[in-house]
């Protein structure tokens, strides 16, 4: 682990070089140059982020096609259910992939660079426009290398890590379908516990969707359980906690918490979907979809809550719908204190993106992660409804002397009516296009080369002067513009610095614990959501304790305690130097 000296050191240097990095991105910023490539290329895209697995299809397969000639074929462990085991499997073998987006924390890329799976990419971006944001790569890589360039970090940001990279939504947050719940005299909620009554009223209200089907409060999928069970984690970020491997902790340092202890808020959220199943409120699929089979279910309104603005909002907010006062929107919870991410100058190692050893065409991949990071992939890559980016210009949104604006067509595909896409982009809909990697380069919050924000809901033009009837409706009730705006004025959230910690990777005989541990929680996580009665429930979380004491569970906990305190000792070092 870095000594303290060592990562003030690096904390200094952080902020001291932001303003340069700044400059020397916005003067350096254009698109990078493409040229002609022959031969036609499906590469494998091993892609730990993916919800979608296959062939990229439509406008963004296009776009890729027509600049590198190559087609997308997305290896995705979320929907073959395989998630560590295939990562583990596939390196075993020696093949990855031939563009490989995962985990580069800690010992995650020594492991990959040590068993030959990335190549080093430093000759094949040099002098290229993606070496504006050199800082935060070589802080990536030089834990590994001194010289070498293995892996690009996402999400990098070149504003102060103080900031929260958030546009109007929240990244987290209770989103209830408002309409529902305004039918049913907009109840106060003082606790999480107190959504539970109240979705059953909504259910009570609408027990059955548009399309046919019974309406559940949640719907949930497995896809992205890793530690634990990630649908119990996700409302624990709406009282400032974030995880580090068995730990959940809040992000100012004043609270740290063994997931297995029956006081956790882990357990009391299991507890939460546990009584949820007991009221005929969570859905029965839950165990056995994924998150296609929930978003789809969100757009025809089968669900009534979601943990995240671009689940239920995004899915089932059209403008015909928002017109008629209906959609989701966030639902205050009194006693919540919402995660915002920082911004982080240094990008996220977490997610990376690397050229695999054995890929045909380095050289024409490289070439493609270059684009990833420059304006035009930022918007074609991250387009998306409420937080992403518009889409490609000239189709979903032109420059005009106002600046950036909608086009008719971007209007269409951006409010969830999935326009038939024109055959020059690719034909198909727009929803069939969008990009399948789930990997976003740059943070959204900072500003393109044209000046404004690559979130499009930023925009001067979009700031529309005649909302629909649903958010005047909310905005009345809640006396705020936005979610953001409300969770300010009121003080409801926690911003997480974005300040990188890295270790030195934990040894072979903790992570052999932690893959046996986590297995024995998320497993034991979902039988207690689904349990019989309050007794099983009971009964089942004495199993999962004393099943995982027994693999080892304390000595994986004390490194992962260790690790997060250190980790929020960082950031309270970045605090301190920006408040001098």
């Amino acid at each position: 682990m870095k000594s303290v000296y060592h990562r003030l050191v690096m904390v200094i240097f952080v902020f001291v070089l932001t303003g340069a990095i700044f400059f020397y991105a916005r003067e350096y910023s254009a698109s990078p140059d493409v040229k002609t490539y022959t031969k036609t290329l499906t590469i494998d895209v091993f892609d730990s982020l993916a919800n979608h697995q296959g062939i990229q299809s439509g406008w963004f397969a296009k776009i890729v096609l027509d600049k590198f000639n190559m087609k997308l074929n997305i290896i995705a462990p979320n929907i073959t259910g395989g998630g560590d085991t295939m990562y583990q499997t596939r390196t075993a073998a020696g093949e990855l992939g031939d563009l490989i987006i995962c985990n580069g924390n800690n010992s995650y890329l020594r492991e990959l660079v040590a068993a030959g799976l990335v190549m080093d990419m430093s000759g094949l971006l040099q002098d290229k426009p993606i070496m504006q944001y050199e800082l935060a790569i070589r802080a990536l890589n030089d834990p590994v290398s001194d010289t070498a360039i293995y892996a690009v970090p996402s999400e990098i940001c070149l504003k102060n890590c103080l900031e929260h990279s958030e546009n109007e939504e929240p990244i987290y947050g209770p989103y209830l379908r408002y309409d529902l719940y305004t039918s049913i005299g907009s109840p106060r909620m003082d606790t999480l516990e107190d959504l539970l009554p109240v979705l059953k009223k909504m259910q009570e209200v609408s027990p059955v969707s548009e399309a046919g089907n019974p309406v559940y409060g949640f719907s949930l999928f497995k896809d992205w359980d890793g530690n634990m069970m990630n649908a119990a984690k996700q409302p624990a970020c709406f009282y400032g906690y974030e995880e580090y491997g068995f730990v959940l902790y809040k992000v100012d340092g004043s609270d740290y918490q063994d997931i297995l202890d029956e006081n956790s808020i882990y357990q009391r959220i299991l507890k939460f979907y546990f009584d949820a199943n007991q009221m005929g409120l969570l859905d029965p699929d839950s165990l056995n979809q994924n998150y296609t089979d929930v978003y789809n279910k969100c757009a025809t309104g089968d669900v009534l809550f979601s943990c995240w603005p671009w689940l239920g909002k995004s899915a089932y907010n059209t403008d015909a719908r928002t017109e008629q006062g209906y959609g989701f929107m966030l639902v205050p919870i009194e006693d919540m204190q919402i995660m915002l991410k920082g911004c982080l100058p240094l990008g996220d190692a977490g997610k990376v993106i690397a050229i695999g050893s054995n890929a045909e065409d380095p050289e024409r991949l490289a070439a493609f992660i270059d684009w990833l990071y420059s304006p035009e992939g930022i918007y074609a890559n991250s387009a998306q409804p409420v937080t992403g980016t518009a889409g490609p210009e000239g189709l979903t949104w032109e420059m005009t002397d106002k600046g950036p604006a909608l086009t008719d067509f971007g209007i269409s595909a951006l409010s969830n009516e999935n326009p038939a896409v024109p055959d020059e982009w690719g034909g198909g809909t727009w929803n069939a296009g969008i990009s399948r990697l789930n990997f976003s380069s740059i943070s959204l919050i900072d500003t393109a080369p044209n000046g404004y924000p690559y979130f499009y809901t930023l925009w001067d033009s979009y700031k529309n002067p005649d909302p629909p009837a649903l958010d005047l409706i909310w905005q009345e009730d809640m006396q705020a513009k936005n979610s953001l705006d409300y969770l300010m004025k009121h003080g409801k959230y926690l911003v997480c610095p974005g300040i990188n910690y890295q270790t030195d990777g934990e040894s072979s005989e903790i992570a052999t614990l932690r893959s046996q541990c986590r297995s024995i929680i998320t497993d034991y996580s979902w039988k207690m959501v689904f349990a019989r009665n309050e007794d099983t429930f009971y009964a089942l979380q004495k199993e999962m304790q004393n099943a995982a004491a027994s693999l080892g569970y304390d000595q994986v906990l004390e490194e992962d305690l260790r690790n997060a305190t250190a980790q929020n000792e960082l950031r309270a070092e970045a605090v301190a130097l920006l408040s001098e």
